[in-house]
């Protein structure tokens, strides 16, 4: 069955490109579309409220700059791509994040006492469901795949958020505490550990 799109502003010529490669635009009453592309990150809390923890790919105005980028996802989006965009650029970041966000069923994550089901994004800490906006989740998938290393923040940036120019931004550091602090939130830890000067790892090595 083909991916369902939910776009909040529909464009003729949008649609029409996405139908013909094999996505079925849906409107707002699909309970669940498989991805959403949205103009106004404002709406993201709204929206999640509706469709549940759907992933959403904003399109800012033409104009938006690194700030607008950092706000959106700073809010919850999985990605951001800027007007005017080319509709294969678009196209292969929009099959990037189904192929994040739907993966095989139950396919399991396990660090520590930390369990990530990939197939409902559903985050737990000794079975204790953990809700998550959707960079954090992005940032503790990340983490996940090797938990003692540290990461640089170079890195972080680069692979979880798409940053080709990193000058100055605290959007790791804000997206790592409150991640740190949802995982902690059932008494066990720490995690989520800042390593002063490099960058972070999700747990500590056993002594």
């Amino acid at each position: 069955m083909s991916n369902a799109l939910l776009l909040a502003e529909p464009e003729p010529s949008l649609v029409r490109h996405l139908t013909s490669d094999g996505f079925r635009v849906v409107d707002a009453e699909e309970a669940r579309p498989d991805l959403v592309l949205l103009r106004d990150p404002a709406e993201l809390d709204d929206l999640r409220s509706r469709h549940g923890d759907v992933p959403v790919i904003v399109i800012g105005e033409p104009g938006s700059d690194a700030v607008d980028r950092v706000r959106a996802f700073q809010r919850g989006c999985d990605d951001f791509v800027a007007r005017p965009f080319v509709y294969e650029e678009l196209l292969a970041r929009i099959r990037a994040v189904l192929r994040r966000s739907l993966a095989s069923d139950h396919e399991l994550l396990v660090a520590g006492p930390i369990r990530v089901d990939l197939a409902t994004r559903r985050a737990s800490v000794n079975h204790r469901g953990v809700p998550l906006a959707g960079k954090e989740y992005e940032l503790l998938l990340k983490l996940m795949t090797d938990p003692e290393r540290v990461f640089t923040k170079e890195q972080l940036l680069r692979e979880v958020w798409g940053f080709r120019s990193l000058g100055r931004t605290r959007t790791l550091d804000s997206h790592a505490s409150r991640l740190r602090r949802k995982l902690g939130s059932s008494g066990s830890g720490p995690f989520v550990i800042n390593v002063w000067g490099v960058g972070y790892r999700l747990l500590d090595p056993p002594d």
